[in-house]
Formats: C-alpha cells, structure tokens, sequence
C-alpha cells in the first residue's frame, strides 16, 4: 500500500491519538518514569486494549448506521440517557481542556519567557477562530494532526537509541506490580490512554470519512494503527525517562530527577538534542497541547450537542457554541491557575476519570442491543474485554473519589 493511501486509510487514528497524545499524557508518563522507572508499564497495555474494544464498537457502529450514536442511545433508552453521556463527554474534554491550556502555557512561557496566564487567551482565540472560519475542518485537522503525531512519535522513538534503556528492566514493567503511592500517577495514565468520549466519537469520524459497512476490515486496522500509536508513545516516553533518572543516579547517587517544570521534562531529551533539548521539547509540547485543544473541544463540544438533540455538525450552532464553551472554561481556569502544573496536569487527567463510567455504560449497553448492531452485536469474548475496561475505569474512579475525600 502506497503511503498515501495508507494516510487516508488511518485518518480518524490520527486523529484520535493528537485528542489523547496532549500535554497531560507526556507530563504524566514522564512523571511516571521519573518516580517509578519501568513498573507501570502494563498498566498501558491494559488501557490500550480496553480503549481499541471501545473504538471498535463505536467504529462498527458508524460504519453500519445513517444516523449517530448517541441518537440511538436516545432512542433505545431514552434522550436523558444520551444527554448524560453528552454532558459527560462534554466534562472529560472539558478536564482535559485545563491541561492543555496549562501545556500550551507552560511551554511558551519557558520557550519565551513571557507569563504563562497570556499564552491560554492567545492559542484559545486562534482555535475559536479556526471552528469558527475554517472550511473543510476535518480535513485540516487531519493533515495537521499528521504532521505534529508523527514528529511527535519520531523524536521519542529516536531519542530512545540515545538513551539506551534497560531492556530486562523494561520487560519486567509488563508484569502487574503497584509501587507504593503511585495509585494517582496510575489513575491518570488510565485516563490518558482509555480516553472514551474519543473513543465514542471514533463512530462520527469514520461516518465523516464516509465509511460504511464495507469498510470495516478497515475500521479494525485503523482502530490497531490508533491504539498502537496511543499506547506505544507513553512507553517511549516512560522508557527515555526512567533511562534517564538511572543514568543521573549511576553518575550521582543523590541526584534524583524530579518534574516539576517543562525544563525538567526536557532533560530526557538530551541526549539527543543536547543544548537544544528544552526548545525542542516545548515545541513539541505546545504542538501536543494546541492540536489537541482545538480538536478535544470539537468532541466535548459535538457530543454534548448531540446527546441533547441539537444537532452535531459543526456546521450547526449549538455544537459551535458548546465547542467553544468548552474552550472558554479551559482557558479562564488556565489563566487564574496558581500552583504546580505538573501536579496540576496529572491530576487533570486522573480527574476526567470521574465522567467515564456513564459513556462506558452507553456504549456497551448499545453494543450488546440486537435490536440495533444486528449481527454487529457483541460477540461474548468481546464482552469479557469491555466488562474488563469498565471494571477497569470504576476501580479507578473509586480510587480518585477516596483521594478527593481525603484531601477535602
């Protein structure tokens, strides 16, 4: 296959992956690294699988259905129901909004030196301005996510053979273990890599690509292509990083690397851009913050409209005034933010965990409805991965939820 044809083949991956590969996943996986080495390594795999279920269904489902899902939900179970998990939607983008208005500061800030409170009005007006103005905006969203996914995964994957990690280490980070105190680090990497209001709107992307019922062998591949590039960058990341934390303390025993700036994430990209490393890193940073809240606030602000029945193209008013409430909300609790923004981008992600559960109840119950997939209908060895990520996604709720209590 051409690489060109292969490009329009994993669009909507691409796509998927810029949402979920923002500043919140690599502020989070190289805090993981840092902190617990290679340990928490299968806790990715086990997000990674439980997410390609849930695009799956929502994949079959866009490709075998004229009308949306969440209208579907709606008529099957009720409007409340869909609006629920609009709304949900609607709160996870918005949690991740927060971050990558902290990412897009954080990293002008250290790359220009200007205060970090201008940068969320400057990059939250440009991305207004491009839901409101820009034609075709699938189109563009997907060339754009192409290139900054693409040099993303790129600048890990090459850096990794610079920093040289522990193989047997790394391979070991694939058996279950829970260091102590990482439970918060462990609920946001779930959260970055089991991502499901993207994974709910992987059904509006495939119909956008015009995808139907023949098209689904392709929809699997594209599902494997997204999943792989979820999952496959936060290892690259915790793999550079926890070589780089062994490699400070082989030379200093009591340097210990912590993360609490975007210069201090920078460091495991030394090695291979040296001086350069911090003005490369925050580019990169800033092209996975900006990319991924112009798109991230498209969804939360689409399916919220839809689940309510007010329509969901962006062609439409309501999804363009939800879309850009979301980006409003980000911005204004980004701007008068006062503390750790390290700590506050994992938090953020642990913290959309809390609208999960209705999104995860929706699309399994409409998976399993025969009435509606037909022969699409779950099969039960599909059923024992989606039971799994649901029972995944509420022990670590109830974990988030004991956290929130405890410090209140």
């Amino acid at each position: 296959m051409k690489i060109r044809n292969l490009f329009k083949v994993i669009g909507p991956a691409f796509i998927m992956a810029s949402v979920v590969l923002g500043p919140g996943s690599i502020t989070t996986s190289t805090k993981i690294g840092f902190a617990y080495g290679y340990q928490l390594m299968w806790i990715i795999v086990l997000a990674a699988v439980a997410m390609g279920m849930y695009v799956f269904i929502a994949a079959r489902f866009g490709v075998s259905h004229e009308k949306t899902i969440l209208q579907a939900i709606a008529d099957a179970y009720g409007r409340w129901f869909a609006g629920l998990i609009g709304i949900s939607c609607f709160l996870m983008a918005s949690s991740f909004q927060f971050g990558n208005n902290l990412g897009v500061a954080t990293a002008m800030q250290t790359l220009t030196g200007i205060p970090e409170p201008v940068w969320p009005v400057v990059f939250t007006s440009s991305a207004i301005i491009l839901v409101f103005f820009a034609r075709n905006l699938y189109k563009i969203l997907e060339k754009l996510m192409m290139v900054m996914v693409m040099t993303m995964i790129a600048a890990f994957f090459i850096n990794l053979f610079f920093t040289k990690p522990d193989l047997v280490e790394t391979v070991k980070g694939f058996v279950p273990v829970i260091p102590k105190g990482s439970y918060n680090e462990m609920a946001a990497l779930v959260a970055t890599t089991f991502c499901l209001h993207v994974a709910l709107y992987q059904s509006y992307l495939v119909r956008d690509k015009g995808w139907k019922l023949e098209n689904l062998k392709g929809s699997i591949g594209d599902t494997i292509a997204g999943i792989v590039m979820l999952g496959g960058i936060s290892m690259l990341i915790i793999m550079t990083s926890a070589s780089t934390q062994a490699t400070a303390l082989r030379l200093d025993p009591t340097n210990i690397l912590t993360v609490n700036t975007a210069g201090d994430m920078a460091i495991q990209l030394q090695k291979l851009f040296g001086p350069f490393a911090k003005t490369i890193f925050c580019i990169g940073l800033w092209a996975a913050a900006f990319s991924s809240l112009t798109v991230n606030a498209v969804i939360g602000g689409g399916l919220m409209a839809d689940g309510l029945g007010l329509g969901r193209s962006m062609d439409d008013r309501w999804p363009k005034i939800f879309s850009i409430f979301g980006m409003l909300v980000g911005m204004i609790i980004a701007v008068f933010f006062k503390g750790n923004i390290v700590q506050a981008l994992v938090f953020a992600q642990a913290a959309s965990l809390f609208a999960v559960p209705a999104v995860a109840i929706g699309l399994f119950m409409i998976a399993n409805n025969r009435k509606v997939m037909g022969d699409l209908t779950n099969s039960w060895k599909q059923n024992i991965i989606a039971v799994f990520g649901l029972l995944l996604i509420l022990a670590m709720v109830w974990r988030m939820y004991h956290y929130v209590i405890s410090n209140i």
